[in-house]
């Protein structure tokens, strides 16, 4: 198996905890955000999103950071990520389809209006889209505030995959423009998925380092 992904993406850093969690054996190739590997034809008959993380498994292509996930899990011989069973796994579905319908939605957009047009791409946000993007977080924080209130993980007693989908934009958690302080709950949450092992792993090294191949990668093909 071999897995693309860039270095600080959010949606390739969930991918890459599940990998160490697993010890699932693959080769990871890191593309660079910055000179549009992601862009050229050869990745694009992989991936026609041109996004990362794409999956190769023999003639399975695989995109989309969640079936990767699932993917991932069940071909691995622990499957606590992805527990056997009906009802827990409707259940870890149910919060990986929430996670991305609704509060990724609603923190993603924040994050674009208020923070990637004015400081990286020169534009004004609107500020019409980032008060309805607040006022959804607000009532999606709130939802997954009262959902932690009595436990650490989001489906059952340990860290799942949909601990992975909704921990993904952590590092970028208290950058957008919203006020945290409410939802004790999920902030404890966050900071204890923060400081867990296969996750934390992930980590870029530096700002710099984002979306840049690793030297150690260079070093290999050099």
């Amino acid at each position: 198996m071999k897995l693309y992904a860039i270095v600080g993406s959010p949606n390739s850093r969930k991918v890459l905890a599940v990998v160490r969690h697993t010890g699932i054996e693959l080769d990871i190739e890191y593309l660079d955000l910055f000179q549009g590997d992601t862009q050229n034809s050869a990745y694009k008959a992989l991936n026609p999103n041109a996004m990362v993380p794409t999956l190769i498994d023999g003639d399975l292509k695989l995109w989309e950071s969640n079936a990767i996930n699932q993917y991932l899990a069940e071909k691995s011989d622990n499957n606590s990520l992805f527990p056997v069973g009906v009802a827990v796994r409707a259940d870890i579905v149910r919060w990986l389809s929430w996670e991305l319908a609704h509060f990724n939605q609603a923190f993603g957009t924040l994050a674009l209006e208020a923070v990637a047009k004015p400081k990286f791409m020169n534009m004004a946000g609107d500020e019409a889209i980032i008060n309805w993007s607040k006022n959804q977080l607000n009532r999606f924080a709130t939802v997954l505030n009262n959902h932690l209130r009595d436990r650490d993980y989001i489906v059952g007693e340990d860290i799942t995959i949909a601990d992975y989908s909704m921990i993904h934009i952590e590092f970028f958690k208290e950058a957008i423009p919203f006020d945290w302080a409410p939802y004790e709950h999920l902030n404890a949450y966050f900071e204890r998925m923060r400081l867990s092992p296969h996750w934390a792993k992930t980590a870029p090294e530096s700002l710099d380092a984002i979306g840049r191949i690793p030297q150690s990668q260079l070093n290999s093909v050099g």
